[in-house]
């Protein structure tokens, strides 16, 4: 079982945000900015590109919901998924950062910055 399977599950504390029935937020214990929560499905599914549509369909007003209750629906915020090991993915179960807070900066986001893309 996964990291985020056992906090869906309970077995380990999370600072949570909101929750329903099909999808959890909780403050990430790593922020990289003022405010950083992760989104989860409570279902496990992989990665992006292992979410059916329909999953994602539900999870969209789910992260809005969570910025308005953030409160920076109206300021604006980031929100991030990593896809597999190559796209930076640490933990594999489907997960969105919602970053916020502050004027977020863009970084470049790989490890050889000379090398093309």
């Amino acid at each position: 079982m996964c990291i985020f399977c056992k906090i869906v599950e309970g077995e380990i504390h999370s600072n949570k945000v909101l929750e329903n029935d099909d999808f959890l937020a909780f403050h990430d214990i790593n922020p990289s900015a003022p405010i950083h929560v992760l989104v989860i499905p409570k279902k496990h599914v992989e990665n992006f590109h292992s979410v059916d549509g329909q999953t994602m369909a539900k999870m969209t007003p789910f992260i809005q919901e969570v910025a308005e209750k953030l409160g920076i629906d109206k300021s604006g915020y980031r929100v991030v998924t990593n896809n597999g090991k190559d796209g930076g993915q640490e933990v594999f179960h489907l997960h969105f950062h919602i970053l916020g807070g502050g004027k977020l900066k863009w970084h470049h986001y790989h490890d050889d910055p000379t090398k093309a893309i």
